[in-house]
């Protein structure tokens, strides 16, 4: 996984926190709402990168093996 995609979805996961946190400060539904749902893809996205990661790390654990 490219360190430029693990950035991109921690920014995406801070942008929907601070949209929640707009939301709840103003009491806006709407936007309480669509944070949450932003922080939560971008969550998911960078678990999906911890799997490819450890996907990658076992990978290299077979096919760098010194005997």
């Amino acid at each position: 996984m490219s360190f430029a995609d693990k950035v991109e979805h921690k920014a995406e996961e801070l942008k929907g926190a601070a949209k929640e946190k707009f939301g709840d400060a103003t009491d806006n539904e709407r936007l309480q709402a669509e944070g949450a749902a932003e922080r939560a893809a971008a969550k998911a996205k960078q678990a999906g990168d911890h799997v490819k990661d450890a996907g990658a790390d076992v990978k290299d654990a077979f096919t760098h093996r010194t005997s």
